[in-house]
Parts: C-alpha cells; sequence; structure tokens
C-alpha cells in the first residue's frame, strides 16, 4: 500500500529507537523508499549499519560525512520526500523543531521539507507531561505536523504512563491512511459532525466504577473518517485507550454519562448531524462512596438510578436539517430491539451491530453491521474492519443529508 511512497525517517536520541528497525522493515516491506536521518544521539541506541541494511541506503547523520568536499543537501531530501517521519521524537529534538533549531541534518532538512511531516514522540512521562514539551507539541500541530500521540505502559525508566512510541504497526497504519485518503474527496467540508465514542464509567467509589467492555475503536474510526472527508468533528470520548491525530478533530474527554450529556447537549445545537456511536452506561449509583467501600460481608446492594439517555435527549432537540444516527447493540431479539430504539430515540437511522460472534462487537478490530432506517428498510454488511464499515456508514449519512437538506 506505499509502493513507490519516499519517505524520510527520522530517529533521534530515545531508547525507543530500537523500534524504528521493525518500523523501517515494515515500511520497506509495503514498497516504500526510505532514506534514514539520524541524529548523534540517535546513534547511541541503534547503529547505522543496522538501518543501512534493512533500508538498502547509506544512513546519513552529517552533511559533511566523507570529508571529500561533497555534502548532503537538506534541499534535495526535503524536495524528495513524499512524507518525513520522526519516530521517535525526542523532547530535545521537538523543542528545536518548534523554535526553529537546525543543528543537524535531519532537523535542517525539517524546515526545508515540502511534504507532510509526521512525529511520533518518545520520552519519559514527566517529560512528555511538561508544559514546555506540550507547547512545543501544540506549536507544530498549528503549523500542520500531524502528532501521533504516544501510548501508556511500562517506561525506560521503570515508571508507568503516557510516554511510549506509538506501536510500528499503529504507524504505518497512519501513512495508510495518509496516502490513501488524499483530498478527492472531501464530501463533508462545511458539515459540523458530533459523535460520541467508547464507554463511561459510573462510580461506586474512588477505585470501583460500573462500565462495559467498549474500546472506542468503532467511534474512533468514524471519527477519522468524517475528519478526511472534510467535516469539522466534536468527538465526545469515554475513557478509552485511543488516541486520534487530525486538525479537524476536536477531542472532548469525559468519563461519566452524565459529563457526557452535558457535553452534548452542549454541541449537538451547533452541528449538521450527530452520530452516538457510545456505549453508555444505563445505569448508575445513587450515591458513589467517598472512600473505598470495605467488604464486611458475602452481600453488597448497590442502588442505583436511571443514567440521562443521551441519544432520545438529542432527538427531542433536534432541528430541520439535522442529521440523527445511533448504534445499537443487541445480544437477542435484534432487529426488533433496533428498530424500536430507532422510532423512540427519533434517529434518522441506526446502526444494528450483535455480539453473537467473537470476530465482532467490543475489544476487536473488525464487525458486522445492519444499517435500518425510518421506512424499515436495511442494508446488511458482512464482516469487515471497523475503519472499512466507518465509511460505509458516512455514505449512508452523506445520503441521508442530502435528503434532509431538501425536504
Amino acid at each position: 500500500m506505499l509502493q513507490g511512497k519516499k519517505i524520510i525517517l527520522g530517529i533521534t536520541g530515545s531508547i525507543a529507537a530500537y523500534k524504528a528497525a521493525f518500523l523501517l522493515r515494515l515500511l520497506v516491506k509495503e514498497g516504500a523508499e526510505v532514506q534514514v536521518l539520524m541524529t548523534s544521539a540517535g546513534k547511541e541506541f541503534i547503529t547505522p549499519v543496522t538501518l543501512s541494511a534493512l533500508s538498502g541506503r547509506p544512513v546519513l547523520g552529517d552533511f559533511f560525512e566523507n570529508r571529500d568536499g561533497t555534502w548532503h543537501s537538506h534541499v534535495d531530501l526535503g524536495l524528495w520526500a513524499d512524507v518525513m517521519l520522526i519516530a521517535p521524537a525526542s523532547a530535545n529534538t521537538l523543542a528545536k523543531m518548534a523554535h526553529g533549531i537546525c543543528d543537524n541534518l535531519l532537523l535542517t532538512t525539517y524546515l526545508s521539507a515540502k511534504c507532510p511531516v509526521f512525529i511520533a514522540p518518545a520520552m519519559d512521562l514527566d517529560m512528555f507531561a511538561h508544559p514546555s514539551t506540550q507547547k512545543n507539541i501544540e506549536i507544530l500541530k498549528s503549523w500542520g505536523c500531524q502528532v501521533i500521540e504516544p501510548g501508556t505502559g511500562v517506561l525506560a525508566s521503570g515508571l508507568h504512563g503516557k510516554g511510549r512510541m506509538e506501536e510500528p504497526e499503529a504507524i504505518v497504519q497512519q501513512l495508510h491512511t495518509f496516502f490513501n485518503s488524499p483530498d478527492k474527496k472531501k464530501s463533508l467540508t462545511g458539515k459540523r459532525i458530533m459523535i460520541t465514542a467508547g464507554p463511561t464509567h459510573e462510580a461506586i467509589d474512588p477505585v470501583r466504577f460500573i462500565g462495559n467492555y467498549s474500546s472506542g475503536k468503532m467511534g474512533f474510526a468514524i471519527a477519522e473518517e468524517l475528519a478526511l472527508r472534510g467535516a469539522m468533528v466534536d468527538l465526545i470520548a469515554g475513557p478509552v485507550q485511543m488516541s486520534i491525530n487530525h486538525p479537524n478533530v476536536n477531542r472532548h474527554n469525559v468519563v461519566s454519562a452524565s459529563e457526557m450529556y452535558q457535553k452534548a447537549c452542549e454541541l449537538f445545537p451547533l452541528a449538521d448531524g450527530a452520530i452516538m456511536a457510545a456505549a453508555v452506561s444505563d445505569f448508575s449509583p445513587v450515591k458513589a462512596a467517598s472512600q473505598k467501600i470495605k467488604r464486611t460481608g458475602d452481600n453488597l446492594t448497590i442502588e442505583l438510578k436511571a443514567n440521562p439517555d443521551i441519544a432520545k435527549s438529542m432527538g427531542e432537540i433536534k432541528k430541520k436539517g439535522q442529521v440523527l444516527a445511533g448504534f445499537a447493540l443487541e445480544t437477542e431479539n435484534e432487529e426488533a430491539n433496533a428498530r424500536a430504539k430507532l422510532k423512540s430515540k427519533n434517529l434518522d437511522f441506526i446502526v444494528l451491530n450483535s455480539l453473537a460472534s467473537p470476530d465482532a462487537g467490543f475489544m476487536v478490530d473488525t464487525n458486522r453491521i445492519t444499517i435500518i432506517n425510518r421506512e424499515n428498510k436495511k442494508i446488511e454488511f458482512p464482516l469487515k474492519s471497523k475503519k472499512e464499515l466507518a465509511s460505509d456508514i458516512l455514505d449512508y449519512l452523506e445520503l441521508i443529508l442530502v435528503d434532509s437538506l431538501n425536504a
């Protein structure tokens, strides 16, 4: 899928540089032409010999490496590349990029690049969270750099937190998305769409909650596809370990159903449409304990109250021209339950998915869906990736938007 693409891979001083070898191997396997640029610090973590062998090209690091009057032109490199990917990107390199410091070939090439730039930060959690690093990242984002958010986990320091460079497979997938979703289809330009995604967590006490197994993958896939089609996206995300990097996506993090409801009430009146993909907890404890509940016997009774029905509330305030779509995850009487939800919540269409198959539903990358509209017509889709289904859902949304505007 990356056949013939010219990619500059910049590697900086981070223990995550070892991942660059795996990343490089994947890029070459996909058919990309990769030119590796390394900082001096990067060479302390992985050798140029390894990377040269994997790329089939000499690794470049200094302007004047041969000491014979020849030099490496950062201008030529910047013009050659279809994309520049800096992975790992250290805090030091991010700071220099944000402030125009070009004391090595990688940074000078960055300042000369005419192509899109992707950055995959990697560092210890306190360095990543530091206000200076966050400010530098915001500066780079504002200039159009696409930041591939680091993951959360055990770091080289032994601490646990956010700072791990994203896995090579996920980085390559982001390049797939970029190269295979060019400006050819900006069908939702000028539209603003709200989407909810992931679960909600309803606190029982400071350490326990009522929730579900939703990973947010379907909702995030839809949000990304919306942005790629030119829409401005308000993504209301429950507590998930998912990241999204697109300048058109404005992410609003929430935890509880009440918080999601409040944010949806704020944003939906401003939107042309909404897709309610979140798996919202229907109930929450009447009162959450302020301290951890101790075990004092064999049974514990928790009184629950109904949470706001977010989709139904949006259906009640929906204006002419707005489109509202929902999701139904069912375990029995699937179509009947989905049709009842479609009607009771005043939806324009509903996406039905099932837990009957292990390769569909929560915490997997694939799904089987059926779209049902208000005329009780349905479209069934075979097992596909959630990314592919996001495109199918939005193709249908666009049809409904056109019909709604012409009504």
